[in-house]
Parts: structure tokens; C-alpha cells; sequence
């Protein structure tokens, strides 16, 4: 069995990651200026906050304008209307709302609260929204690492959210770029010679927990490396691996048949 480091990559408080930011730049300048290098099959995991910012992806709400249907559904779950604007619109519907909770599917596919709309390390008054393609900002971190090193890497972006009947949120994948995102155990033997049905293990997600335990919310840690991690390279991986399709997603089945969903 190997053996798995989890190092966290503090970036320096002076930095204000806007518009634009070279984002693999300033990693490996982090990288560097924490005493570590990159090696060949490190796993960089990156919060979603700091590349929704180097997207541009940060909204003042004073500039939104809430709509009549935002403004009716922000006073039922007593909402910022404006965020509620934000999530219809970054939504491809609602799932369901109850005692201010409102669970949304993104335009991603990712069914969360909120529409992962976060106001957490942003300046007064601002929210970010989930990168538009996440998959592609995953490669383009993983490109310019690797163009600068010479390392092969896998990049994860992650976020945080929470889960069915679980207290207690987790960080989870939300994009990633040269690694499988799930090990399929089905067809092997167990240890007893069973043969596995069901067994396939979200390893993008537990690489994204793993990282969030030394990155915190308000550490200045918005990037870990996970070494010693054996797994599979490939070149097309995609978030989309990670998501259950609504036939088979019992939670979304029992939301509809209640009238939840929208």
C-alpha cells in the first residue's frame, strides 16, 4: 500500500487574484515559495473560489437587478432576493425549497444548494459563482503546470458541499483534468472471494476531502498537493463521470414525487 502526503500551499496574503490571473503562474510560485516542488503524478487540488475569481466570475450584488419570480421565492424562503436572481439564473431548474433551503440543479448538472453561490472570501456585498466550465479550467491549470515543469499532474478543482441525511458539509470535486475521477471495483473479488457489484469509489471527491483538511475556510489555503496517489492518467476526464443520471437518482425521484421539484 502507498503511502499519501497531503501538503498544503499557502499563496501570500499581499496577492489579489482578479480577472484574468495566471492562475498555474502563481501556483507554482506558491509552490515555490513554501520550500516544496512539483513532482511527476502529484494530484493539485485548487478551491473553486480562487479560479471563480481569475474567471471573473465575482458579482457585486448592487449590480443585479432580482426578477419578479426571484423576488416571489427570496420572500417565501426569506432570501437576498438578488442571490436568489443569481441562482435562477446560474440553475437549469429548482429542486426544492423548504425552510430557506433552496436545492438547485446548476447548469453543470451539480444538484446543490444555492446553486453553489458563495459570499465567503469575497469583498462586502459580492458572491461567486461556480466557474462556467470547470472541467476546462482544470485543464488549463494542468496545461501550464506542465508546460513549466515538465510534470505530469492531475488538477482538481473543488467546492463545498453537503450531502443527503449527513450533517456537515465536505469538499467534493466540481472539475478535474488528468485523472479518472472514479475507481470501478465491479467484477473484482473481495477478500473473501466475493465477487464486487456495486463498488465504484468517487476517488476525485475523496482526493478533494482529503486536501480541504489542511486547506480550512480561512487559512489562505487555497491549494494542496496530494502525493502518492496511484491513479489512473488520462486526457479526457471529465466531472461528468461523477454525476448519477436522474433516472437513477432515488433523492431527485422522491423530491418529484412529493411536487418539489420545478
Amino acid at each position: 500500500m502507498s503511502r499519501v502526503e497531503v501538503i498544503p500551499v499557502s499563496i501570500a496574503k499581499d496577492i489579489k487574484i482578479s480577472k484574468g490571473y495566471d492562475l498555474a503562474s502563481l501556483i507554482l510560485y506558491s509552490i515555490k515559495a513554501n520550500g516544496l516542488e512539483l513532482m511527476d503524478k502529484d494530484v493539485v487540488v485548487v478551491t473553486q473560489k480562487v479560479v471563480s475569481k481569475a474567471e471573473g466570475r465575482v458579482v457585486d450584488l448592487a449590480d443585479v437587478t432580482p426578477s419578479d419570480d426571484a423576488v416571489k421565492i427570496a420572500k417565501e424562503q426569506e432570501k437576498d432576493p438578488r442571490v436568489v436572481e443569481l441562482m435562477l439564473r446560474d440553475a437549469k431548474r429548482i429542486v426544492a425549497m423548504q425552510n430557506g433551503v433552496i436545492i438547485t440543479e446548476t447548469r453543470h448538472g451539480f444538484v446543490c444548494a444555492n446553486s453553489a453561490i458563495d459570499g465567503s472570501n469575497v469583498e462586502d456585498n459580492c458572491v461567486t459563482l461556480l466557474p462556467i466550465d470547470p472541467d476546462a479550467s482544470a485543464r488549463r491549470i494542468r496545461d501550464g503546470l506542465m508546460k513549466a515543469t515538465g510534470k505530469r499532474v492531475a488538477v482538481i478543482i473543488s467546492d463545498t458541499f453537503g450531502r443527503p441525511f449527513r450533517e456537515g458539509q465536505v469538499n467534493v470535486a466540481v472539475g478535474i483534468a488528468g485523472m479518472k475521477p472514479i475507481i470501478d471495483y465491479r467484477g473484482l473479488r473481495d477478500m473473501y472471494g466475493k465477487e464486487l457489484r456495486v463498488t465504484s469509489i468517487a476517488v476525485a471527491d475523496e482526493v478533494a476531502s482529503a486536501a480541504e483538511l489542511v486547506m480550512g475556510k480561512s487559512r489562505g489555503i487555497p491549494v494542496a498537493i496530494v502525493r502518492g496517489l496511484e491513479y489512473e492518467d488520462v486526457e479526457d476526464a471529465s466531472i461528468n463521470e461523477l454525476i448519477r443520471e436522474e433516472s437513477r437518482d432515488i433523492f431527485l425521484k422522491l423530491a418529484a414525487s412529493k411536487g418539489s421539484v420545478i
